[in-house]
Order: structure tokens, then C-alpha cells, then sequence
């Protein structure tokens, strides 16, 4: 279903995972121990990259790409970490939503950060949706501690230093200035998912974020959906996604 990446390359133990047959580093044992064969040729190499189109075998048993594939909007409450399981117990997004599936989120959205997250079992729009070149546009609306000035603003929008690397440009306005409080409300609008972005661009210009929330992702909002709750994309959404090059 929508296979629209054509010849997109990704790694193999990627490809295995996000197929719902493993996790990636039971995938990359498989590989290290010759049980999995690309195109019919048995693969050892760890960096070895293959096309979604690809016909992969783990011990003789094709993997299964032709799964009914699921999508789900979620709107993250606080105190929920986007990941599949988690170590230490916490409630998990998966844990959320009633479903047979094996579904990931796509991203990823901080314990304390709430807010639109999509979750799936198709690796190809999980790639489409998280690859730089494609330019996927995040809204974030952020609380934080301070009054932000627009001069501040501007190297938001700009680019900070991060890590020794720049940030994309971006855009960004103030909502809100409350001086009682000594906080502000800035719209934050990135196409980046580099792991704690946000929360790292406003303490790059000195700012603490207080709040954060994700409020859209392309054309996808939360209209309808309560914290805690979710929904189902439609085909239209889903095709539509995939459509979200810039």
C-alpha cells in the first residue's frame, strides 16, 4: 500500500523492524548470523542498505510488507513516553490505543511534552515522514521562562547553535508577553526532529521552556481530539501525507 518512495535506500535491520518481525537489534543478530537474504543473496554486512521494494527473507520466511497497515493520530498527554516500551514501566503511547497491531510512533515527543503524534506499522511513511529532505512542518507551541524579545526571535527563526550544528530556519511569534509571570507563549514552526529540538533552540537564546506542546504535524491538527485521545486517519490523510514533499 502506497509504496511511493520508490528506490529509497535505508539500512536493512531498519527495513526488518519497521516491518513488524522483530526488533532492530534482534534484526542486526540475524544478519551478523547469514539468516537473512536480500533479492536471494544472504546479507552479513551491518550497514547494508536495501529498497523497500526489496523481496528480504529471515531464515527462509519472507517478511511480511504486505501487512494491512494502520495509522492513528494520538494527542500525547503528559507524563506518557513515545516509545514502544520503556524500561522503567511508564505508560507508553502504544499503551494508548487498542489495537492488534504492532505500531510505533513516528518521532518522538519528551515525557513532559503533550501533543500530536502519529503511530503506524508502515515504515515507509514513518521514512517519508521523519527524512530532512521532505520538509515535514511542525507547529510547537512553547510556554517559557522569560520575556522574549522579536530581535530573540529572529535568531530563532534564523538558526541557533546546537551541538556544534546549526538549525534549519524556522519560524516563529509571540502569542503571549506576561510580565505578572515573567513568561511568554511563542509559536514555533520547525521541519526538523532532532531528539529534545525545541526545548534545546529556546536555552540556546537563554530561555527555559515550562511548557510544550505539538500542535500539528503537515496538515494534521488536533481538532476533535482530547488529550489522552485518538483517531484514526483516513486514506485520503494518509495519501495525502505522503504527498507533503515542499
Amino acid at each position: 500500500m502506497y509504496n511511493l518512495l520508490g528506490d529509497f535506500m535505508e539500512r536493512l535491520q531498519k527495513i526488518i523492524a519497521l516491518s513488524g518481525y522483530c526488533s532492530r537489534r534482534k534484526a542486526e543478530e540475524l544478519i551478523q548470523n547469514k539468516k537473512v537474504k536480500v533479492n536471494g543473496e544472504i546479507v552479513t554486512e551491518m550497514g547494508y542498505k536495501a529498497n523497500y521494494s526489496d523481496f528480504i527473507e529471515i531464515e527462509g520466511n519472507p517478511i511480511n510488507k504486505s501487512e494491512d497497515k494502520v495509522y492513528y493520530l494520538l494527542n500525547k498527554p503528559r507524563g506518557v513516553v513515545a516509545t514502544v516500551s520503556d524500561e522503567k514501566g511508564r505508560k507508553t503511547v502504544v499503551d494508548l490505543i487498542k489495537t492488534n497491531k504492532r505500531i510505533y510512533p513516528i518521532g518522538r515527543l519528551d515525557y513532559d511534552t503533550t501533543g500530536i503524534i502519529i503511530l503506524t506499522n508502515d515504515g515507509e511513511l514513518t521514512n517519508f515522514l521523519t527524512h530532512p529532505k521532505n520538509n515535514i512542518e511542525k507547529v510547537y507551541v512553547a510556554k517559557i521562562k522569560g520575556l522574549i524579545t522579536k530581535e530573540e526571535l529572529r535568531k530563532l527563526c534564523n538558526g541557533v547553535i546546537i551541538n556544534g550544528k546549526k538549525t534549519s530556519s524556522a519560524k516563529a511569534k509571540i502569542l503571549k508577553i506576561d510580565k505578572k509571570t515573567n513568561t511568554s507563549v511563542v509559536e514555533l514552526i520547525i521541519h526538523e526532529g532532532k531528539n529534545h529540538q525545541v526545548k534545546n533552540m529556546f536555552n540556546a537564546i537563554g530561555y527555559d521552556v515550562l511548557k510544550l506542546k505539538r500542535e500539528s504535524i503537515a496538515f494534521l491538527t488536533l481538532d476533535g481530539v482530547k488529550s489522552g485521545n485518538y483517531r484514526e486517519l483516513s486514506i485520503k490523510e494518509v495519501k495525502k501525507l505522503y504527498g507533503e514533499k515542499k
